[in-house]
């Protein structure tokens, strides 16, 4: 890993930083609790709610975390999680890799399933979207890396766990604020919250626009949350949520590499002819209910829906789609004794049911006079219906103080039904199709030598389903030859508080070998054929620190490093007679780096930094292209102050990529040129730009 020498001094800064704060700890410093890291909850869903005796690498994005850039873009945040890479493109188009797991996917994220609370943002074609979720609704974020967790559907790459923005201060509150940066970027915001002994209420609605700095890149969002909880009691409670979307976000697409150097604001020629976008309405809900039964058994059970009705309007024709999901979740926790022996557990069952209704029709846009795009004749329509259901169960077992084993399973059945409608001549039969069922098993081990430091060893077996376009054939038939994707983690990881809690580290080694490697070959115009082409190799160590310092009774610095350093291969891969056994996997940097500080003053001033680094990612299989490696820092500074009694106001200004770094923000993977020209493999990343914030904020 090299860096140019410019970036040295920020992390000197910070191990200097780190290096006097341990020097200090001798010394008597007013206010301890200022000093001492705040203690992390995870997700209630777990065996056990205490990060430290969790046998898995889990990423934590707390709120003011999340809100450390400029409230729009979650890739600039998610990215400080190391083994963790966010591809974004305009906020439109985005792609989530975990330790290598995802980073061939052609367009969107798959391979992770997403939770919004007990709500799965993962549809049934394994498409993963978290973008829609203001991050101003979100009180936490989690991200499990690797099969580690039977109860969230044992996936390749992991889980993402949001937890939906709550409030427990006071009885009442309503908040607005104001975003407004470079590009035209605009973001308004308005809030109220409600807190009474037996229930509570949330709700919330906002608008994001952006001129975008590429053509054809304008980009408009709004949307309306409610949440809270009803009936709440000693031993239950309900809690209810919903989320309304509406998205409009014109796409500049990916250019080729002579146009990034020269012309990085362009868009695609087709692209920006043809005006091509993408719109949609969607909306989840859900309800779940907790109750205590006794002092040693809980039960949850949940109920949700998950509806997207799309139109995108692109150069080669336009896709209209239409998909709802429904589904419940119910499991039973608790804690028994054997002899003198502790154990927690918690067992469930998890039903999914999608529908998907895709249509495409002609994009007539060379003949609409400059217009942009324009419906003509309808090419195909495809019904499609996917379910799965998930049992699962996890064991926790306390066998001294000192160790303690933890053991899950999860077995997943999928089955779906294909019909495509149209010619309606041709009378196709429906055709029914099912993957055998998949046993995921974990087993770890916890040795715990003092109450501030944890050792763990787990090893896991997790799968990935195919996407609607890798089950189909080129005819548009169902491919009986795929099967999904498996693989055996291996991880031994360290979690470990020093000086006095102050300082956490957290270091984690995994090995992860996939058989049965999806690959989507392209057969045409954003067409896919799926085929299991070979093993992929997964290995790698992370690496974070998180350091909390109280300088003097006027100041405290928090200040936090992370790094991921990984290999990344096929193992056995061979694609069109090509043998790519022994490269580098595609779409994803080898090497992750990200730095930052928050200074904050008694007196309502804070100055933060923020240093990303993102090693050479390879483009093709063949590795005969690779993006450039790239630096960004970001700044953001603020003054928070109280006008009356109840009343706070919030100024904050901020400029992302100081150094006008040039790079891309997301590669399209194995682009093919058409005729002579050269692949299109870049999503040009934002230029240095600059926002400012404002807020008010009202408890009573």
């Amino acid at each position: 890993m090299i860096f140019k020498k410019n970036y040295l001094p920020l992390f000197a800064i910070i191990a200097s930083l780190n290096i006097f704060a341990q020097q200090k700890e001798t010394h008597n410093i007013d206010s301890t609790k200022t000093q001492k890291l705040q203690e992390v909850l995870i997700s209630p869903l777990h065996i056990n709610r205490d990060l430290q005796n969790s046998p898995a690498s889990i990423g934590i994005l707390s709120e003011k975390e999340l809100l450390q850039n400029n409230t729009t873009d979650i890739s600039n945040v998610i990215n400080t999680i190391s083994g963790v890479f966010m591809q974004s493109s305009n906020i439109t188009t985005t792609r989530i890799s975990i330790r290598g797991i995802g980073a061939r996917t052609p367009y969107g994220t798959n391979k992770i399933r997403a939770f919004y609370g007990n709500i799965p943002l993962t549809s049934g074609n394994s498409e993963t979207v978290i973008d829609d979720i203001d991050l101003q609704n979100i009180n936490q974020l989690e991200v499990i890396k690797g099969p580690l967790s039977s109860i969230y559907g044992a996936g390749l790459g992991g889980a993402i766990l949001i937890s939906p923005q709550n409030f427990n201060k006071g009885n009442y509150q309503t908040e607005i604020s104001s975003v407004f940066g470079s590009f035209g970027l605009l973001k308004n915001r308005v809030s109220f919250d409600l807190n009474e002994k037996k229930s509570s209420l949330n709700l919330g609605y906002h608008n994001l626009k952006t001129d975008g700095w590429r053509e054809n890149s304008a980009y408009n969002r709004e949307g309306i949350t409610l949440s809270g909880e009803l009936f709440r009691k000693e031993n239950g409670k309900l809690t209810y949520f919903s989320n309304y979307t509406y998205l409009k976000a014109y796409i500049p697409s990916s250019i080729n590499k002579t146009t990034f150097e020269n012309n990085p604001q362009a868009g695609a020629p087709t692209w920006v002819a043809s005006k091509g976008f993408k719109e949609y309405k969607s909306t989840l809900a859900g309800l779940a209910y907790d109750f205590k039964i006794n002092d040693h058994l809980n039960s949850s059970a949940s109920v949700f829906i998950n509806y997207k009705d799309s139109n995108e309007p692109r150069p080669f024709d336009i896709l209209r789609q239409y998909t709802f999901a429904s589904g419940v979740r119910t499991q039973f926790s608790g804690d028994f004794k054997i002899g003198k022996i502790n154990n927690q557990f918690i067992s469930g069952i998890e039903y999914f049911a999608d529908n998907y209704s895709g249509n495409t029709f002609e994009n007539l846009y060379q003949q609409n006079n400059g217009n942009g795009s324009l419906e003509g004749d309808q090419l195909s329509a495809t019904n499609q219906k996917r379910h799965f259901y998930n049992v699962f169960t996890q064991i926790r077992t306390l066998l001294s103080d000192r160790f303690e084993i933890q053991a899950g399973l999860n077995y997943n059945k999928t089955k779906f039904e294909l019909e495509n409608d149209f010619p309606a001549s041709a009378n196709t039969p429906k055709e029914n199709y099912s993957y055998d069922g998949i046993f995921s098993p974990q087993i770890s081990f916890l040795f715990k030598p003092n109450q501030i430091r944890t050792f763990y060893f787990s090893v896991s077996r997790g799968f990935s389903l195919p996407a609607t376009e890798e089950t189909l054939t080129s005819s548009g038939n169902i491919n009986q030859n795929i099967k999904p994707e498996t693989g055996y983690n291996f991880e031994l990881g360290g979690k470990l508080h020093f000086f006095n809690k102050r300082l956490y580290t957290e270091i984690a080694v995994y090995r992860m070998e996939i058989k049965d490697l999806l690959v989507a070959k392209r057969i045409g115009d954003d067409q896919y054929e799926g085929v299991n082409a070979g093993k992929t190799f997964h290995e790698g160590i992370e690496i974070s620190l998180k350091h909390n310092w109280a300088i003097n009774s006027f100041f405290n610095l928090n200040s936090y490093v992370g790094a991921s350093i990984g290999n990344y291969e096929f193992k056995d891969f061979v694609d069109n007679g090509n043998d790519f056994s022994g490269n580098k996997l595609t779409g994803v940097p080898a090497n992750t780096a990200s730095a930052g500080f928050n200074l904050n003053m008694n007196s309502g001033f804070y100055f933060a930094a923020n240093f990303q680094f993102t090693d050479k990612i390879p483009m093709n299989d063949a590795n005969s292209a690779y993006s450039d490696s790239y630096s960004l820092l970001n700044l953001k500074t603020g003054y928070e102050f109280e006008i009356l009694s109840g009343l706070k106001a919030h100024f904050d200004a901020g400029i992302n990529n100081v150094w006008n770094e040039k790079y891309a923000s997301m590669i399209l993977t194995n682009a093919v040129g058409v005729g002579n020209a050269q692949p299109r493999y870049y999503y040009p990343g934002l230029p240095i730009n600059y926002y400012g914030i404002i807020s008010l904020n009202y408890v009573f």
